[in-house]
């Protein structure tokens, strides 16, 4: 069910979002063991499980600077592990009986996952009330902290313009200089199967292209983040990735372009992919992590979502302002936004990796 950006994200845009900040975000996870001084909901540390594309290497992304603060504000160390959506939540999986995080971060269908496997307890952050309906879920085990849209990048000192269809992506120049992280493994990765889905309107249509598409793909990612770099230096020509991470890595990545692939005599379409976080059940210091959360949602720290994480704030009512916004909205111009049907994707999303696997032969 599309609909124009004007229906779905008009109010986000045109009130001039800054997209500011170079994020690198991934590389080496932190390390953290969970423990703190003190009892469960109590003790000097939180920690955070988190999909990649909010922290940077360089010390200037989003987290880095409300991590700093809350620490600042609270006392409250933050412990930072990060890796691919199905990572963290496998991760947290395997940790059931000793659980280790405080708060989760993912990205959709992932958040939908975590709770469905039992990984998050209910809690509504202060703030949580000026975020759109959609953009949390109705019993309060997540909210979205950071809002965001897929998309593609490509480079553009070797492409004299971006592509405009998935059908052009099949093109013997884009053999062995094409690449998209894991389906299952990486938000960013599932996105590519959602947004194909939609596009082509069905699984079958989908796997379809993407085993034709096989013949021109690098290979498996589990990172996304690793994609820009690669774009950006020539080594691939057109990526997967998202607005708020590569917006933010095209302020040091000066080949790096953004897009949004369409079907062969359709539009280009996109859809939200907002960072939804979530209070871990049994947490180690869970008044800690209800803490952490409510600073996340805080209108200082939504203020710095744009400004500094080159992102979109999470709280409707927060509406920052930069020269920045224009060139957002001149991207966003034209793209179609869809709302996927997360619950269907959650039920159904081993059976849709399986199917991109045997499609892919991966």
């Amino acid at each position: 069910m599309s609909r124009t950006l004007l229906l779905r994200t008009a109010t986000a845009l045109t009130t001039g979002l800054a997209l500011a900040g170079t994020l690198t975000a991934c590389g080496g996870s932190s390390t953290a063991d969970g423990s703190g001084s003190g009892s469960r909901g109590g003790g000097k540390t939180v920690t955070v499980y988190s999909a990649d594309g909010l922290k940077s290497d360089k010390g200037d992304g989003w987290y880095d600077k409300v991590f700093a603060d809350f620490t600042k504000k609270t006392g409250i160390e933050v412990k930072y592990v990060e890796g691919g959506s199905g990572e963290m939540v496998q991760r947290a999986v395997r940790e059931k009986t000793n659980t280790q995080a405080d708060v989760l971060i993912t990205l959709p269908p992932f958040i939908q996952q975590a709770d469905g496997k039992g990984l998050l307890q209910a809690y509504a952050p202060q703030g949580s009330d000026h975020v759109n309906g959609a953009d949390k879920s109705a019993d309060a085990k997540w909210t979205s902290v950071v809002n965001n849209y897929f998309g593609f990048v490509y480079n553009k000192k070797e492409l004299t313009s971006a592509p405009k269809t998935w059908e052009e992506l099949l093109d013997a120049t884009y053999k062995g200089r094409l690449q998209y992280s894991t389906p299952g493994v990486a938000g960013d990765g599932t996105a590519v199967l959602v947004k194909a889905m939609h596009d082509f309107g069905g699984k079958d249509q989908a796997m379809d292209f993407l085993k034709k598409l096989q013949a021109n793909n690098v290979g498996p990612s589990s990172s996304t983040s690793k994609l820009a770099p690669k774009t950006d230096k020539g080594e691939l020509l057109v990526a997967n990735g998202d607005v708020q991470m590569n917006f933010a890595q095209s302020k040091s990545m000066p080949n790096l372009g953004i897009w949004f692939p369409a079907k062969d005599g359709g539009k280009p379409t996109t859809f939200a992919l907002p960072y939804a976080a979530g209070l871990v059940a049994k947490a180690p210091h869970t008044e800690n992590g209800k803490k952490l959360l409510d600073y996340l949602l805080s209108e200082d720290a939504q203020k710095l979502v744009s400004e500094v994480g080159g992102g979109f704030p999470a709280r409707g009512d927060v509406k920052p302002t930069d020269a920045n916004a224009i060139e957002l909205t001149k991207l966003m111009g034209g793209v179609e936004v869809f709302e996927p049907d997360w619950a269907d994707i959650d039920k159904n999303l081993t059976g849709y990796v399986d199917a991109w696997k045997s499609a892919t032969g991966s």
